[in-house]
This record gives C-alpha cells, structure tokens and sequence, in this order.
C-alpha cells in the first residue's frame, strides 16, 4: 500500500508531556513496544539486544525517530528473575527465538525456596548490569524520560520456579508460593531503587511487566485476587515512597475476570496500562477512567497479516481508543512487536495513524 505520513505538529517528548499532563496531544502517540524490532530494524542481532546497552539506546532513537514513536530505550524480557537469582537463560538464536529463554531455573523444590537468598546488592545480577547502564547513557543523553522495566513478585516467582510448579503449588502448596513471593519482593523493590539511584526519580518511568502467568488463561481471579495483588500493592507502595509519578504496566493475555482486582491498585498520576488484544480498550478504559490506555493491535496480524489487513485492524483500534478521550490512549500492540514483522506492516499501523489519529 502506498505511504504517506502526515507531518507531526509534537515532538516526541512534547507529546509525552501533554499526555502526561492530561492534555491533549497533536494526535495518538505510538508505543511500540518494540524491543528486538528495534534491533532488527538498526542491523543488529537480537543477541546484541540483551547484550550492548549503548547499540540498544541508539537502535530506539534510530527506529523510533524513523517511524514516529514514543519508545524509551528499555532492556528486559519477561523471563526476568530465573538469571538474576541464580538459573540460566540463553540469548535468542534462530529464527523464532525472540528474547532470552530459561534453561534452568534456580528454585527446583521447596526446599529451594527456603534456601534461596537475594542478593542484598543486585547491581550484577543476570542482566541488570546492562540494564542499569542502559539507564546511565540516557542520563548521559538528556532524557528527559527514562523507562526502568521490573517485574512484580508473583512474576518472579514463576520465572525462578517454573510455571508448572508454581501452578502445582497454588493447589497443593499455597504457604511455599507465599514464602517465595514474600522472598523475592525486595528483588522487585532493589531494582526500582537501582533505577532512582542510577538517574533521579523525576525522570524514571518504572515499566512493571505483567507477563502472561498471571492471565486468566493460567489462573482464575480468585488465586490472582490472593497470590497477585497483594504483593503488588507492597511494590506499588514502595515505588511511591521513592516519589515516581507514574507507573506503565503491561497487562498481558485475557485479564477480564482479574479486572476489578487490577482496579484495587494505585498506578499514579497517571498510570499507563497496557493491554493484550484479548480485552476491550473501552472495558479497560471503564476499570481506569483516571489513567492513559494502552493498546492493544494484536501481534501476530503485524507479523502474519498483509498491509492492508494492518491497516484496517489499526483504524478499528483507533476508532475505539480515540473515544476514552484525547489523552486517555495511545496505539501498541497488544504485547511485544514481533522482532521480524515486515517493515510494511509497520508503515501500515503508522499510515492508519497519519489517517485517523489526529485530534483536531
């Protein structure tokens, strides 16, 4: 299809600004939620990705600026937590891999559990080192924003446990899931700490994955409701104590049912949240009428879909996000941006925005 993008009248941290002010902006802004799409695009390996903080940083300013987007340079992944307490992961290789994947995890019993001991200084743990100097060249840059992703305590649980056991443990042993997340909180607090003390709380955006384990398609809302909320509740706390503003979150997979528990949390002034395609944006705009809605393109249709199919499954997005208000949405996917969509695929999503996200 042919390309032809409407000259934006916002710079990207105008339009970051606006709507974090409740205002509006010159039209949807655009997450991509693009991590090793961002690598693909510049020439790099996905390897380098989770490897080189300096190639990622300018990766996202390259592709971001070429496309129009709101992206932060951010390194994480959603397996966070098996490395970093003590397991092994290995870099993505080959055609599907997108992102590190776990090879053992560090908690293989309960016995674990009880052994297991975070590391009072986290700051070479797994990744962490790369992502904490991922942070300091933004600082070095001027940002004026800088996302720091962490993951709650029910996602690291899974991460260094597995998710079958955890799964097991829910039934059978709910006291020994307790302990771990008990555990593993401070992980959780020490890297939002890392983030402030690395750059300052006025320009950190911690970025708070949801991951998929806590969806409805693993569990029900009464073990989301018991295992989940409570512990992100101590970690939304602490994340206000140190001062931050605004918190992102992406809410992955079918959330329906676990909605009105997600409602019970405070995501700040204002939170973002980022949904999968499997919730309706107006539901979702309806749970959190104070906070800015993230989504929610399905995926696959960027990677599998024709141009013209992502073009139309973005204007029906729009259409629907443009109508919580004029700060209230901004365009993602509804998880991660495969790593090899087609770049015209991605002109496609960007084209149905120079066409009907305009606020004017």
């Amino acid at each position: 299809m042919d390309i032809n993008i409407r000259k934006d009248r916002m710079t990207k941290w105008e339009r970051w600004n606006a709507i974090l002010n409740r205002q509006t902006p010159d039209r949807v802004p655009v997450w991509s939620f693009g991590l090793g799409f961002h690598a693909i695009h510049a020439g790099l390996s996905l390897v380098e990705a989770y490897t080189n903080a300096e190639k990622v940083v300018d990766a996202t300013e390259k592709t971001s600026a070429e496309f129009g987007w709101q992206d932060l340079p951010m390194i994480g992944y959603a397996a966070m937590g098996a490395w970093e307490l003590g397991g092994d992961v290995k870099m993505p290789s080959g055609q599907y891999a997108q992102a590190p994947a776990v090879i053992r995890t560090p908690i293989e019993s309960e016995e674990d559990v009880d052994r297991l001991k975070v590391p009072t200084d986290i700051s070479n743990a797994g990744l962490i080192p790369l992502m904490l100097e991922c942070v300091r060249i933004q600082v070095k840059r001027g940002y004026p924003l800088i996302m720091g992703m962490t993951l709650g305590p029910w996602s690291f649980a899974v991460n260094s446990a597995g998710v079958e056991r955890v799964m097991r443990w829910v039934i059978k042993k709910p006291d020994v899931l307790h302990r771990l997340e008990e555990k593993v909180l401070p992980f959780s607090i020490q890297l939002l700490h890392a983030f402030v003390d690395t750059a300052d709380k006025g320009r950190i955006l911690p970025w708070v994955g949801g991951t998929a384990t806590s969806s409805n398609q693993l569990i029900s809302p009464q073990v989301f409701k018991e295992f989940y909320i409570p512990y992100m509740k101590k970690l939304y706390d602490e994340a206000h104590k140190m001062g931050l503003k605004h918190i992102f979150i992406h809410i992955c997979g079918d959330q329906n049912a676990n909605l009105p528990h997600w409602a019970e949390l405070d995501y700040g002034d204002p939170g973002l949240l980022s949904f999968g395609h499997e919730v309706d944006l107006e539901v979702a705009g309806s749970y959190f009428p104070n906070h800015i809605i993230v989504g929610n393109l399905e995926p696959a249709i960027l990677q599998v879909g024709t141009s013209e199919e992502v073009y139309e499954a973005t204007r029906k997005v729009i259409e629907k996000g443009k109508r919580l208000g004029p700060w209230r949405f901004m365009l993602a996917p509804g998880c991660e941006l495969p790593p090899r969509s087609p770049e015209e695929n991605v002109w496609a999503m960007m084209q149905a925005i120079s066409d009907f996200g305009w606020y004017e």
